[in-house]
């Protein structure tokens, strides 16, 4: 089976999306240790991936050098939605932030998929071409493809998720959906990623750590989780 990135899905050409698999990331301000970590297994498994972008590092530039990888962002409107206009005072704002740091973005995964149809025609507007803001879970084992919306945009859905894995009580084994039919989109997180996170309790009793790699080290779960899933998908050796 064959990874592809995102921008490259037409609707209209089943050959883009239909016999391929979609390995996405949503970097959620990871340290760069954690986002080292991430990048070296996807890279020894010499797969396509599609990176959502929450902020300035000098990581960006190993990632941009690697032709399978395309940098996308992952603007937060959260903070506008709560009144506080640190990331903007408008949604447009918030994008072009982003943006700045990632001026070659195609792609668009909102933090929470926050959407509407303003925020859609922002993206339009500021050169995005896909958006990947709609999260369909696999347990529904609906066979999902892309469109085109009103203004030209291409929803790309998503089906599975690691954190949300460990929301649902029966998971499809990843390696059997490498093969479900449809559009298959997966969405990893770094920090799960290195933790193999398999609760969220892990995840969240670790918070005030998850910029010292060496204290994360010792919390790593050594059973099944987002690591382990990660290397199934894509056959990643540690």
């Amino acid at each position: 089976m064959i990874f592809a990135r995102l921008k490259d899905i037409a609707p209209d050409n089943k050959k883009t999306w239909e016999d391929k698999l979609f390995l996405t990331f949503d970097i959620d301000w990871a340290c760069d240790d954690v986002l080292h970590d991430t990048i070296d297994l996807v890279e020894k498994a010499g797969v396509a991936a599609t990176w959502f972008v929450t902020h300035d590092t000098e990581v960006l530039e190993r990632l941009r050098r690697n032709p399978l990888f395309e940098l996308g962002i992952h603007p937060n409107f959260n903070f506008l939605l709560n009144g506080d206009d640190r990331q903007g005072k408008t949604a447009k704002e918030v994008v072009e932030r982003i943006l700045n740091v990632v001026p070659e973005a195609k792609t668009v995964r909102s933090h929470s998929m926050t959407q509407n149809s303003n925020i859609l025609d922002i993206f339009v507007d500021l050169g995005l071409t896909h958006d990947s803001n709609h999260f369909i879970p696999e347990q529904i084992n609906c066979a999902l493809a892309p469109w085109h919306v009103w203004n030209g945009l291409i929803k790309a859905p998503y089906f599975w998720e690691d954190d949300v894995v460990c929301l649902y009580e029966d998971n499809t084994p990843i390696i059997d959906l490498k093969t479900r039919p449809g559009l298959k989109i997966f969405d990893f997180h770094p920090i799960h990623v290195y933790l193999n996170t398999e609760s969220l309790d892990r995840y969240e009793r670790t918070r005030p750590i998850h910029r010292d790699i060496d204290a994360l080290r010792s919390h790593r779960h050594d059973g099944h989780g987002s690591r382990s899933s990660l290397r199934q998908l894509t056959g990643a050796n540690e």
